[in-house]
């Protein structure tokens, strides 16, 4: 063989080992962009389901904040009609009081048996009368001190001592305050 042929062949194989090591490289490239890509598509994924995740916790946080609003304003729906109300039970009660005075039976009973159908329909819709008499301790988160007094007693300093007016809750929502004397 002729040093020019060998050239050739040495050339031509030096430009096969070229172009093969172009084409190795441009697949490790291709190979490499397409793991970006899958990267990439991972990556957008993952954002869209962390997206998706969040708004449902949020949907899911409204429905149970609605959930709970709605069941609150049932509850106290009939909050103003039931304040309403609240003067007539007590214009019963100073009827009761002052028909025992007069000593008429059945007129004391008609007007009981009218008093209790009032009481037992608003207690049936939520309504209940708050528990306060004298001689109970005063708290000011439930109570409403109209005045103070001198205690009659040593044991009612501090203490309710007369009730001026009933107080009402409404499920668990107190609608009026009871209205106490307290001994000093």
């Amino acid at each position: 063989m002729s040093s020019e042929n060998r050239d050739d062949i040495v050339n031509d194989q030096e430009d096969l080992n070229t172009e093969t090591s172009n084409q190795e490289t441009e697949v490790s490239e291709n190979e490499l962009s397409v793991e970006d890509q899958m990267l990439n598509l991972q990556a957008e994924l993952d954002k869209e389901k962390d997206k998706f995740l969040r708004l449902f916790a949020e949907f899911e946080n409204y429905k149970r904040r609605t959930g709970k609003e709605r069941v609150e304003m049932f509850k106290t729906a009939g909050q103003e009609v039931m304040q309403s109300m609240l003067p007539v039970l007590d214009d019963f009660d100073r009827a009761l009081i002052e028909i025992q005075k007069a000593k008429d039976k059945n007129l004391q009973k008609g007007v009981e048996l009218i008093s209790n159908k009032l009481r037992e329909t608003l207690k049936s819709k939520g309504l209940k009368e708050m528990e306060v008499s004298a001689g109970d301790v005063f708290d000011a988160d439930i109570h409403e001190a109209i005045t103070q007094i001198p205690a009659p007693k040593d044991s009612l300093k501090g203490k309710i001592v007369d009730v001026i007016e009933k107080g009402y809750e409404l499920g668990e929502k107190i609608i009026r305050f009871p209205k106490v004397v307290t001994g000093k």
